[in-house]
Order: structure tokens, then C-alpha cells, then sequence
């Protein structure tokens, strides 16, 4: 626990045996629980998880907003804190996250990875894209949002209670930060944090990927 707090970490996974293993063997001793979502993977990701100690939840459809709504279902910590499986988003940042949760008027924060201190972690084409996102979602919903893509994030769990949360797929990422965004018994917040090189594979496809995200916003402001 932290100052009698309950710490859940969900972690989704698809085929990331290279990176768990770096991720959770530095996650805080005072983290009660480690949730790892293995959504299909086809390599040993499930297997070194639970090795290591995590609770691996095996979800078989694919999915990035489905691994999650998996994971955040089976989490049972007052405060959830969310990171990719390929060891990209900073472990060691936790502490400082929860630190500002408690001190925030805000009850979820997003961890910027914007400005990046390191240029050779993310690549040009990629930048270009969440800055684009970013804007756009800005511009939607009257709301400073310098990283709309981050998959990084702490928030107490009963602030789940006031989320609609129905995508699947990557958009979920944007889902969830606007659901905070616009209800006001949430509110949203961004901390920078230092992002660096992932481990394994990646699985994003810059140009699809991108295009279902920019139409999501537009459904999500004008659609409700």
C-alpha cells in the first residue's frame, strides 16, 4: 500500500515476452497488485508474467480497448495505474504519479510524453501523427491535450463509476481521457514524464491506426 492506499498496475500484453519481464521486475515493492492482461499472445508473455508474480488474466479477443476493459474488471486496488507491457513508459515514474494523483484536484491523470527528451525514442512519423491527434482532440473538446496517445495512466478506480467506456480497439486510449475530461467528478490533468525505446516488436500501424483514431474523436464529440 502507499500512505494507505491500495496500488493496482494493469498491464495489456499481446506478445510481449521481451518487455514484461523488464517492466515487472521493476515495479515498487509497495504496489499490491499487478494485473497483466494477455490478450492471445502466441509467445511465452502469459507464462513469464505469472512467473514473476502478476495475475495474468488470459483475454482470447484481440483487442487494445478489450485488454484493458479486462483488466480494469478484474482490478481490486483504490488507485489504478496503467503501462505497456514493452517496457517503453517509465516504472520507475510511479511513485511520483500517485504523489500527484493525492495532491491533484483531478482524479486521473495522463503521463505526457510530450516534449521528449530523448528524439531517437519516438520516430518522426509517429510525433507528427499524436501531434496531429492531439490538436484535434484539443480542438473537440476545449481541452489542452499535449499527448492524446499516451497509454499511460493513474486514477482512482471509483472514477471508473462515471465513464462510458465502449471502444475495443486503440481508440480506447483517447475514450478514456475524454471521459474524464468532460465529467466534471473526474477531471483530467497531464504530468510529464521521460519516455524511451520500447523492447519487442511493434504492433501499431501508424497510417490505420492513425486514420480510426481521428474518425473515433469526430464520432465521440458529435455522436454522443
Amino acid at each position: 500500500m502507499y500512505k494507505g492506499w491500495k496500488i493496482t498496475v494493469v498491464i495489456p500484453c499481446l506478445n510481449e515476452e521481451q518487455g514484461i519481464q523488464k517492466v515487472l521486475a521493476k515495479i515498487p515493492e509497495f504496489v499490491d497488485e499487478t494485473v497483466v492482461v494477455d490478450n492471445n499472445s502466441t509467445d511465452r508473455t502469459g507464462e513469464v508474467a505469472s512467473r514473476m508474480g502478476a495475475k495474468v488474466i488470459r483475454e482470447r479477443i484481440l483487442g487494445y480497448g478489450r485488454a484493458y476493459k479486462t483488466g480494469l474488471l478484474h482490478a481490486q486496488g483504490d488507485i489504478i495505474v496503467t503501462l505497456d507491457g514493452d517496457h517503453s513508459y517509465p516504472v520507475d515514474a510511479i511513485s511520483y504519479l500517485v504523489e500527484n494523483l493525492l495532491r491533484s484536484k483531478a482524479r486521473f491523470l495522463s503521463a505526457s510524453r510530450f516534449p521528449i527528451r530523448y528524439r531517437g525514442v519516438m520516430s518522426f512519423k509517429h510525433r507528427i501523427g499524436n501531434h496531429v491527434l492531439s490538436a484535434v482532440m484539443s480542438l473537440l473538446f476545449m481541452r489542452r491535450v499535449r499527448d492524446s496517445q499516451s497509454g499511460m495512466w493513474i486514477f482512482f478506480k471509483d472514477a471508473l463509476q462515471h465513464m462510458k467506456l465502449e471502444s475495443n480497439a486503440m481508440p480506447f486510449s483517447e475514450e478514456i481521457k475524454i471521459e474524464a475530461i468532460l465529467n466534471k467528478n473526474i477531471g483530467f490533468e497531464e504530468i510529464p514524464i521521460i519516455y524511451s525505446n520500447r523492447a519487442g516488436e511493434m504492433k501499431l500501424q501508424p497510417w490505420k491506426d492513425g486514420f480510426k483514431n481521428l474518425s473515433y474523436l469526430f464520432k465521440k464529440r458529435f455522436l454522443r
